[in-house]
């Protein structure tokens, strides 16, 4: 099951590996090997020609992963099984209204996933107008987004791309953001706790030497929080 032999060359084979591997970080970090910048093709990785970035709407959509700030304040595809246990690490516990009574939420990050909460799946230039993050405005958009994120209360639902009037699609995806409660359902509501935090993390860390044969334990432990 080692990363070793990967190699990506089309939609359908990164597809394939975040519904093999399980985990997968988008960008190289300090576990060699262990992304998909490493194992696709030079011209599909802001290449050219269409590749990896304007992919990942697409394995969000197909696989039902997880994707977002999710390793180390990295992006990342996880497998809904394998998400569910991360959640149950950073969430010690907690959903998010709990954690904010009990003050270990900000309440900058409570407005946000409030306003998000209330028109999820919506993309990020929505969430930002409508929540007036703008000069004048709100501040933090970014840091909240990421904090909620790494703490497992948001994640990307989708990228879609603006269109002209004629239908044509143009520029980059822009990020949709959901809660896993909305994106996964029941499947993560009613198991997201099922362990208690030590077998999660053991299950996680078991998961990722797996594939990962020569990954240290202190770069797992960074990267699962």
């Amino acid at each position: 099951m080692a990363l070793d032999g990967l190699k990506i060359d089309s939609l359908a084979a990164m597809e394939d590996a975040v519904d093999t591997y399980g985990i997968i970080p988008y960008f190289m970090n300090e576990i060699e090997g262990f992304s998909i910048e490493e194992h696709i093709l030079p011209e599909l990785w802001f290449g050219s020609e269409e590749g990896a970035w304007e992919w990942k709407g697409a394995v969000i959509r197909d696989t039902r992963c997880a994707y977002g700030k999710l390793l180390y304040k990295k992006a990342a595809f996880i497998r809904a099984d394998l998400y569910r246990e991360l959640a149950n690490i950073r969430r010690d516990g907690y959903d998010f209204d709990a954690r904010y009574d009990d003050g270990l939420a900000k309440f900058a990050d409570k407005q946000l996933y409030d306003l998000l909460c209330a028109e999820a799946p919506v993309i990020s230039k929505r969430l930002k107008a409508d929540g007036n993050y703008r000069k004048g405005g709100n501040k933090g958009f970014d840091t909240s987004l990421s904090r909620l994120q790494s703490q497992c209360y948001v994640l990307t639902s989708d990228f879609v791309y603006m269109t002209d009037r004629h239908g044509a699609r143009y520029g980059w995806g822009v990020a949709e953001y959901s809660t896993p409660e909305l994106f996964f359902g029941d499947d993560f509501t009613e198991h997201v706790y099922d362990h208690d935090a030590d077998t999660s993390y053991a299950i996680l860390s078991e998961h990722i030497r797996r594939i990962c044969p020569g990954a240290d334990d202190a770069a797992i432990r960074r990267l699962i929080g």
